[in-house]
């Protein structure tokens, strides 16, 4: 528990309506958006500005206390889970635009900025920034850079870490870091790309310079239904192949189409799989893509092909596709959402073994991932009701990491390690490299203040893992409540 007399401190260098200490306004942020980890806060600080950032951290460094870095709590690794002992930073109030350059093509925002805000705020300049999570309505862009997210339009665009230029941010003991610049390049190590991705661990951020994009000339998307998964999974490889690379390429199973069908209506043919495929550029380039698209769809097996006629429809193939993890919550009480990146051409293999575990554990699970860059979003369905239900569901969960792991892939794609990958950190790093990450973490916070136990195990751990997998045992997370 933390002192009355670091509440006190804290109290001095905040507003009184920016500490909360009360049971019932602390219970908001007890989890992000992977709720079966919860633990309440023991304080929750919610500063208006960049200096109160600061002398927060600078106060939690002299006293010693952790720090957790939150944003819109949407995340799904319980990276902003929080810690017992420890400051809940949430950077929700920090939401201004600050600048917009069109010539540039850039904007100047604060970290609790909503993704989706930042394309509705350029969209009179015919501008946009091109990152989409599905949960882009929600989600802010200082978490968006913490667990470099990507989106719907990633493939072509890139994710987070490729589609900005500058942060500012600020190390546990309150020192400004400034880091890349507005130009093509900068000089010495990458550290933009350092901090992108790093989790609230290294720094936390203030302020992000992102590069917008023109708004293409024309977009069109292709629908094709396919009666087997696997032939959905090579068409993917097939349309790269072609020498086409889409703005997005997504896929979903039978259980997402009819879950996402029942929720939004749009107008999805009933099949085994579905791929969206969308194209965007000139109109000549889109019209010889298209027509590239649905020659490799035939020839790939597809049952249905519909291409859409009207920027209305085009918006209503989507709507599907961004409401599919919505949509799935009507058909069990509780999912689990994975994330792990896989080869693209290892997709057919990889989705008849989900379906073959799903077997195995007894759980349902709705495919739904950017088919196009490999990152796959399973689904899994428990009811947490059940004794040992979202033990299961973990347990399968790890398998289907490990498996992206086996197959030349990686543990997650955009929704970072947290809490709830960590024990796979071990499967998919060496114990050098897991060293080499602790020096990195040492560098810029030596007393291991900013985001304690997330991302990174301990080599202890690791070493515990090892021992009990190859006897077929699972090494427990750290004890939190859970549902």
């Amino acid at each position: 528990m933390l002192s009355p007399a670091f509440l006190s401190k804290l109290r001095k260098r905040l507003p009184p309506h920016c500490v909360l200490n009360e049971r019932e306004d602390l219970l908001p942020f007890e989890s992000d958006g992977l709720a079966a980890y919860r633990n309440i806060p023991d304080v929750v600080v919610l500063p208006e500005n960049e200096a109160q950032v600061a002398a927060i951290l600078k106060l939690c460094h002299a006293e010693k206390i952790a720090v957790v870095a939150r944003g819109a709590g949407t995340g799904l690794s319980a990276g902003a889970l929080p810690v017992d002992g420890a400051v809940l930073l949430v950077l929700a109030k920090l939401n201004r635009i600050k600048a917009i350059d069109p010539l540039a093509r850039t904007a100047v925002v604060e970290p609790g900025v909503r993704n989706l805000a930042i394309s509705e705020a350029v969209a009179e300049h015919g501008l946009y920034y091109a990152p989409d999570p599905s949960s882009q309505i929600a989600c802010s862009i200082g978490g968006n850079v913490a667990e470099n997210s990507g989106g719907v339009h990633c493939l072509k665009y890139g994710l987070t870490v490729h589609n900005i230029l500058k942060l500012r941010a600020w190390t546990i003991d309150g020192q400004l870091l400034e880091i890349g610049n507005e130009s093509l390049d900068a000089p010495g190590y990458d550290l933009l790309a350092l901090l992108t991705g790093s989790e609230g661990m290294l720094a936390v951020i203030t302020e992000v310079t992102v590069k917008l994009l023109p708004r293409p000339e024309r977009a069109q998307v292709v629908l094709a239904a396919f009666d087997d998964v696997a032939k959905a999974g090579a068409a993917v490889g097939n349309i790269i192949a072609a020498g086409v690379i889409p703005a997005g390429l997504e896929m979903m199973d039978r259980l997402a189409i009819e879950a996402a069908e029942a929720f939004v209506h749009a107008g999805y043919p009933l099949a085994e799989a579905l791929l969206l495929c969308e194209v965007d550029g000139v109109n000549e380039e889109v019209s010889a893509d298209i027509y590239t698209v649905r020659q490799v769809l035939e020839a790939s097996g597809a049952t249905e092909i519909r291409t859409a006629d009207s920027e209305e429809q085009r918006l209503k193939f989507w709507a599907g596709r961004k409401a599919a993890f919505p949509a799935v919550g009507r058909l069990a009480p509780d999912y689990y959402c994975m994330d792990g990146t896989i080869p693209r051409a290892q997709l057919p293999h990889v989705l008849k073994r989900i379906s073959e575990m799903s077997d195995e554990f007894g759980l349902r699970v709705a495919n739904v991932f950017h088919a196009g860059d490999g990152n796959l979003h399973p689904l899994i369905l428990f009811d947490a009701n059940q004794p040992g239900e979202l033990a299961r569901a973990e347990s399968f969960g790890g398998k289907i990491l490990e498996l992206c792991v086996e197959v030349g892939g990686t543990i997650t794609g955009e929704h970072g390690v947290g809490l709830e990958k960590i024990r796979q950190m071990c499967a998919q790093f060496a114990t050098p490299e897991l060293a080499r990450f602790h020096d990195v973490k040492a560098a810029f916070d030596p007393d291991k203040l900013l985001n304690p136990g997330k991302a990174v195990p301990e080599l202890h751990r690791c070493a515990e893992w090892g021992a009990m997998h190859v006897h077929g045992g699972q090494l427990p997370h750290p004890e939190l409540p859970r549902f």
